[in-house]
């Protein structure tokens, strides 16, 4: 147990029991652990195979390189939002935010919520702008190397590398850690055979399998968290109703007082330590989204007025999880005054701890499956990335650039397996060096923070240069790392290790130079260096295979070119909108209640279950609804016709997309 208590979310140095699970026997038995991985894992892993043996024979979905990688392009609004909603659900996600509302009460599930969630709304502005600018691409580097050259395709490219390993091993650090921690199973093992878990519908369904898996994943996800918060704040015997929970917690507050919040209460706004924590988590997870391709995959996989749709609500949807989960799990187990210790807290054991507490073995054995979910949805869309940037971006420019398309998607296969493999290598190292998950969580910023704003700059910015792009991403990110380097020493009088290095102020410094001096410097060099860019030439990156649905010219009505026009001044709006209320008017309104009453805590505790409802509706239902043409074929037995299987354009057909007006490229 110790080793958990080591790895999972915490300081590196441990030199104490945990409270609360001890070092005797583990709360579920290890063969039932084992049965997770192996047994639901494979369960798991031939469901959406199955879903896509039948998408393939009834649907109409293709074989080829094309739907291998893009998903056909025709992805809905509600696979989309799952596939989102997925992506951003990490192990974290769960346990660091029950953690911080642990810590500082109802401000800490809302910044982590809000922190994570207008990066998502903000790139839905990108995600419309493929469609519009690049819809043949598979990769955003193909945007890069298009644009600025080989040398920023080469940067950019170690970025992306970078960003895909960094999160893939955090997946599983956590994952792996509390399955040791709740059944006893090796973190070694474990470490291994998550990622392995998720190779058999990956390598045979590609990106439309992920997407698939996703679904399901988070249909798990939800109905725990559901089953959690009305266990909480319903039926149990202990807690049983939002009256009760506050209850509770105003008598803990008096015990257990929270530092920098207003009066010690976990019932107010005014908290200084959930401010800072949310300051770095929006700061640090623009490059966890902007650089990681698998998010762009969501976007290429989308029909064009799904993208603005399903990365809108997927956001929206994805907030829910922190939310209420944290809302639930968090003040549940403060409310409870558990004795889970300091470093339990941190290391992310608070939601077990609950749910032991609540349900035992039961309990125990739903946290663990709900975990086991979320690093595995994300994990399989994390090796579909890696393998596209192989496949497109190092093998087609620089190997082979007369590839087929077998040899493309038996590549991808393979990459699927080695990185699999490579994934449990790099995280048996972090787990060897002591390094924690919040240590590397709030590290990567500071790493691929710089390549933020020249990433998004080269599908929104004509004026952005190569020389600005690489510049202000090569120089910031040494600056960030002494930054943060220098900033730890002066405070810890010099000492550097990864304790005094982990602790906010250095991370949030380092953080702070990667996002922002990047975009500063990118911006001043592209007015001195500028480009002016023709939108028009990234309609020429080539398709392996012909792809009608990357011609716009093939779509009407919603999802023609004329409606992604007027569509993205929407989305712009809608997203400035959205990020200027969850990080500006919703904490300014929640101010003037300072210490929340008791009827101020039952709204803002039923505002979160609401939202956790319906999201929960939202991402099970809606994709269900949206496949009612593929389930309708299936009981009928009769093949769907698709747009897929219609007769290709010809090349230069498929090289015509959409016609920018004069005044967006002015604009742009």
């Amino acid at each position: 147990m110790s080793s958990i208590c080591r790895n999972l979310f915490g300081l590196s140095q441990y030199d104490g029991k945990c409270e609360f699970f001890g070092d005797g026997p583990t709360v579920l038995p290890e063969g039932l652990g084992w049965f997770i991985l192996v047994g639901l894992g494979a369960i798991f892993a031939c469901i959406p195979t199955f879903f896509i043996w039948l998408d393939r024979r009834f649907g109409g979905f293709g074989r080829d390189s094309e739907s291998f990688s893009t998903a056909g392009r025709s992805i809905k609004a509600g696979l989309t939002a799952c596939d989102i909603v997925a992506k951003w659900t990490w192990a974290a996600t769960l346990l660091q935010s029950a953690n911080v509302a642990y810590s500082f009460g109802v401000a800490g599930p809302f910044w982590y919520a809000a922190g994570a969630t207008v990066q998502v709304l903000l790139f839905a502005i990108l995600a419309v702008e493929i469609k519009r600018k690049a819809p043949t691409i598979h990769t955003f580097l193909e945007i890069i190397r298009c644009r600025w050259g080989t040398t920023a395709h080469i940067i950019f490219t170690v970025y992306g590398f970078l960003t895909n390993i960094i999160v893939t091993a955090m997946l599983i650090l956590g994952g792996a850690a509390v399955m040791e921690a709740l059944s006893g199973v090796s973190v070694y093992a474990a470490s291994f055979l998550i990622p392995a878990g998720v190779v058999m519908y990956t390598a045979v369904g590609g990106l439309k399998g992920t997407v698939v898996a996703e679904w399901l994943n988070v249909c798990v996800i939800y109905i725990a968290m559901l089953v959690f918060m009305f266990q909480v704040y319903a039926t149990s015997d202990d807690l049983g109703s939002i009256a009760t929970v506050y209850m509770r917690l105003r008598v803990v507050e008096i015990k257990h007082p929270v530092a920098d919040n207003m009066g010690g209460s976990y019932v107010t706004m005014f908290s200084k330590s959930g401010i800072i924590f949310g300051i770095i988590n929006i700061i640090g997870n623009f490059g966890t989204v902007f650089v990681d391709q698998s998010y762009w995959q969501g976007a290429i996989a989308a029909k064009p007025s799904a993208t603005y749709r399903g990365y809108l609500l997927g956001g929206l949807c994805w907030f829910a999880i922190p939310f209420t989960f944290a809302t639930t799990m968090g003040l549940g187990a403060r409310a409870l005054d558990l004795p889970v210790s300091r470093l339990e807290a941190n290391r992310g054991l608070v939601p077990p701890a609950l749910a032991v507490h609540l349900m035992g073995k039961g309990g125990a054995f739903l946290m663990t499956l709900q975990l086991f979910m979320a690093v595995t949805a994300t994990a399989c869309a994390e090796q579909m990335a890696v393998a596209a940037i192989v496949a497109y971006d190092i093998y087609v420019p620089y190997i082979n650039k007369n590839a087929d398309g077998r040899r493309m998607v038996m590549l991808q296969r393979i990459i699927v397996v080695v990185y699999s493999l490579l994934s449990g290598v790099v995280t048996v190292i972090l787990l060897k060096l002591d390094v924690s998950l919040s240590w590397v969580y709030l590290f990567m910023g500071i790493i691929i923070g710089s390549a933020v704003f020249p990433i998004a700059a080269s599908l929104t910015w004509a004026k952005c240069s190569a020389t600005a792009a690489c510049v202000s991403a090569v120089v910031t990110t040494p600056l960030a790392i002494m930054t943060w380097l220098i900033t730890a020493a002066k405070l810890n009088n010099g000492v550097l290790n990864l304790d005094t290095t982990g602790q906010d102020y250095p991370m949030l410094a380092g953080n702070l130079v990667a996002l922002f001096f990047s975009m500063i410097l990118c911006t001043v060099l592209s007015y001195i260096f500028p480009q002016d860019f023709d939108w028009a030439e990234l309609r020429n990156i080539p398709v392996i295979e012909c792809d009608p649905n990357s011609d716009p010219n093939n779509f009407e009505g919603e999802d023609s070119p004329e409606a992604l026009n007027r569509v993205i001044r929407f989305t712009w709006a809608s997203g400035g909108v959205l990020t200027l209320i969850f990080l500006i008017l919703w904490p300014l309104l929640a101010l003037p209640a300072g210490i929340f009453s008791e009827g101020y805590f039952t709204f803002w505790v039923m505002l979160a279950m609401v939202w956790g409802i319906v999201a929960s509706a939202v991402c099970i239902m809606l994709p269900v609804i949206e496949a009612s043409d593929v389930v309708v074929a299936v009981l009928r037995g009769k093949r769907l016709t698709s747009l897929s299987n219609s007769t290709p354009p010809t090349s230069k057909e498929n090289t015509m997309h959409v016609e920018l007006p004069t005044s967006t490229r002015a604009r742009a």
